[in-house]
């Protein structure tokens, strides 16, 4: 089965997003998270529904250091327009950091901070800093805090969806 492309999965993202405000999804998903987890035994959300597939606990994991990765990457590329952003192989992280051996509510929390953290930083900034600040990805070329910022809301969403759908 082939791959999907950095541009099919781009699209996808922000097609989850459409119109939608990516400031109030961003500020929305942790309390999503919450909700959709309550409740569910630990079984349940380390069940992976495929062989390959991660289970609800590696996703929420994931969007714990994909926030780590988010707030390095706002840092850097708003105190240092067009600076170089490396990429990161998240199934290297899922098996080397055992995605699947972690605590369910310390990753809730975790989430929930370092979003919070990353949403504060967004607000204090200044709003003709953030217009002119981009990095220079690796693999994908220019990307300015906008972008960054949709891109976000758009994979929250996809993994808020991936979760009702395991769950189900």
């Amino acid at each position: 089965m082939p791959t999907e492309t950095f541009k099919q999965y781009e699209r996808r993202l922000l097609g989850y997003l459409g119109k939608q405000d990516p400031m109030k999804v961003l500020q929305a998903t942790p309390g999503k998270l919450e909700r959709l987890i309550s409740g569910v035994s630990r079984k349940r959300l380390t069940r992976r529904p495929a062989p390959g597939k991660w289970s609800v606990l590696e996703i929420l994991v994931h969007l714990c250091d994909d926030e780590i990765v988010i707030g390095w990457r706002l840092r850097m590329i708003i105190t240092r327009p067009g600076v170089r952003i490396t990429s990161f192989n998240q199934e290297d992280w899922a098996n080397d950091f055992k995605y699947r051996r972690q605590n369910v509510a310390d990753s809730l929390s975790l989430f929930r901070y370092l979003r919070k953290s990353n949403l504060t930083l967004l607000r204090l900034v200044s709003k003709q800093k953030l217009k002119a600040a981009h990095g220079l990805h690796e693999e994908r070329g220019k990307e300015t805090v906008s972008y960054f910022i949709r891109l976000t809301a758009g994979h929250d969403l996809n993994h808020l969806f991936q979760i009702r759908r395991i769950l189900k």
